[in-house]
């Protein structure tokens, strides 16, 4: 896939090995890693153990990069439920507050619709990840009935918003 820029400058493409660094220096405690990974991301981590838990290699995995190339947020997408689930999203701690969360959910929205052919995006987000919950819902996500089980099952909310009213979600 080649890399999405918008307008401004802002890259996502496919992470690359040196990334993975990045997120264990932004995700460097338990409460962190739970907030981002889930209940089955194991903590205390190794490299090995947080390539295994991410499934790195395994699942589409993309980094933001901002106009001068640094790493600015990392997210994941899969099919999960008939959908195109984004996973595992999370922003360079130094840029957080800026609107870069918005920007790398509207851009692999941008890169998931052609992936996958769903006819909606979902996501799973801890209630009181407010800051998150409050992206999400600006851009069209509303709480929906989870279709399946899993291990988020009673401690998060599943989220979805249909891929007609994504508009274009580049910013």
């Amino acid at each position: 896939m080649p890399p999405l820029t918008s307008d401004d400058g802002w890259t996502l493409d496919e992470s690359v090995t040196g990334d993975v660094d990045h997120l264990m220096a932004w995700l460097p405690d338990a409460d962190s890693i739970d907030l981002w990974g889930g209940p089955k991301f194991r903590f205390p981590y190794t490299r090995l153990s947080f390539e295994e838990d991410m499934h790195w290699g395994k699942m589409a995995s993309f980094s933001l990069r901002d106009p001068s190339g640094i790493l600015a947020a990392f997210g994941q997408l899969y099919e999960k439920f008939g959908c195109i689930n984004l996973a595992r999203l999370v922003a360079n701690p130094e840029t957080r507050g800026q609107g870069v969360g918005k920007r790398l959910v509207g851009m692999l929205m941008t890169v998931g619709r052609p992936m996958f052919s769903c006819p909606q995006f979902s996501l799973f987000v801890y209630p009181d990840n407010t800051p998150a919950y409050e992206c999400y819902k600006s851009m069209g996500f509303t709480i929906a009935d989870c279709p399946g089980e899993t291990a988020l099952d009673g401690i998060a909310d599943y989220l979805t918003c249909p891929v007609e009213n994504m508009g274009n979600p580049i910013r």
